[in-house]
């Protein structure tokens, strides 16, 4: 029994054979075969965090012109502030260093398609409600404008000034400050 989906075949595939999670782990011995300790600690170099949709259309080191240490990158479906993005900042600012925080969602989001109404269709299916709320939205800006809200009105995050998001434009690779007020 494998558990990650088997790999399409296909013409234009250079994967044939085995799970994806198979050509992970065999992309990782080739990655660890000519790796070298950087000789980093677990501080940011840049002392900021970066909290974004989990969108595998959003590549955020290029898209921002990150390296490997500059930042910690938190990652969530929608790139929503919950509890558990606040418990990430709070340890990485408290513990890490961290000073700054740019939120990014982004144009087409999955989660403008969906509503809480997610939530009893789980609980129909298997029969236990999601302790988790969807936080599903029809206005990527607003939402971009609460996360903000989060993040600053949090008692357990000391560094609140430098809050900046954005909505990152799937088609263009541009980003759009959004205004917080």
């Amino acid at each position: 029994m494998t558990t990650s989906a088997s790999v399409p075949a296909g013409p234009q595939d250079a994967i044939t054979e085995g799970t994806v999670t198979d050509h992970l782990v065999e992309a990782n011995e080739q990655y660890a075969a000519a790796f070298s300790d950087p000789g980093m600690d677990a501080r940011p170099v840049l002392h900021v965090a970066v909290v974004a949709c989990m969108d595998a259309r959003l590549d955020l080191h290029a898209a921002l012109g990150l390296e490997l240490g500059d930042c910690h990158t938190i990652r969530n479906a929608g790139g929503v502030v919950t509890d558990d993005v606040i418990r990430s900042l709070t340890i990485s600012q408290r513990a890490l260093g961290t000073r700054s925080v740019v939120l990014i969602h982004h144009t087409g989001c999955g989660l403008e398609s969906l509503t809480e109404e997610f939530r009893h269709e789980l609980e129909m299916e298997v029969g236990q409600r999601p302790a988790w709320a969807v936080e599903a939205f029809r206005d990527v800006d607003q939402d971009v404008r609460q996360s903000m809200q989060r993040v600053r009105t949090s008692p357990f995050l000391v560094h609140t000034d430098d809050v900046r998001g954005f909505v990152f434009d799937v088609k263009t690779g541009l980003l759009r400050e959004i205004d917080p007020s």
